[in-house]
């Protein structure tokens, strides 16, 4: 059965890096897509296991070089997706999880149209706000910028397979997970197994 993408998206402060660790540690078969940044690692963050992180100049000659599948500039930093990245994993018939903002997750699913997109949402703008502000890490100017970012990135939430409301964590794994289990289950991803298992020729 080949791999299948899942794009994680959400406004940052939701839970996703959570939410797919989480997933990473429950569910057989799936791989992470490990973006690269031009972005400086924050404390605890390790090159090659949150991020691939080079600087602007390496960057910018990866995009020249068309190394990424998506690619975006966010708060001056760069942020991408490389082809390497999902075609290892894939041909390991695995499936891979994408944590992207949702241009990134859009320009997955042109390059990608069967990959399936969800979004996770916080229960209110105002819970947002708390999870921003309680990670005390980040300036008023940051995090107000964030949070004008956090609404417009929802209104794209329309254009998702999948919504999520993040009330409470340990549902939003479990439906983050039967959604991938679902879609394992479909028909177009179990038919090669099928084939292999059975003979449906008509006699």
């Amino acid at each position: 059965m080949p791999g299948q993408l899942y794009v994680i998206s959400g406004p940052s402060g939701v839970g996703k890096s959570t939410i797919i660790k989480i997933l990473r540690e429950r569910v057989d078969g799936l791989g992470y897509s490990i973006s690269h940044t031009s972005r400086r690692p924050r404390p605890g963050e390790r090159n090659g296991v949150e991020y691939h992180f080079v600087n602007p100049e390496t960057f910018e000659g990866m995009i020249e070089k068309g190394a990424f599948v998506e690619w975006a500039r966010v708060y001056d930093h760069f942020y991408g997706t490389a082809f390497t990245s999902l075609e290892d994993q894939v041909n390991r018939d695995l499936d891979v999880l994408l944590d992207l903002d949702p241009q990134g997750g859009g320009r997955i699913r042109e390059a990608f149209p069967g990959s399936i997109l969800i979004f996770i949402l916080p229960p209110s703008p105002q819970a947002l706000e708390e999870r921003l502000r309680g990670r005390a890490t980040e300036d008023e100017g940051v995090i107000r910028a964030r949070l004008e970012k956090a609404r417009r990135e929802i209104r794209e939430c329309l254009h998702y397979d999948y919504l999520i409301f993040n009330l409470d964590l340990g549902r939003a794994v479990t439906e983050a997970a039967s959604i991938i289990t679902a879609d394992r289950c479909r028909k177009v991803r179990q038919l090669p197994k099928l084939e292999k298992t059975f003979d449906l020729c008509p006699r």
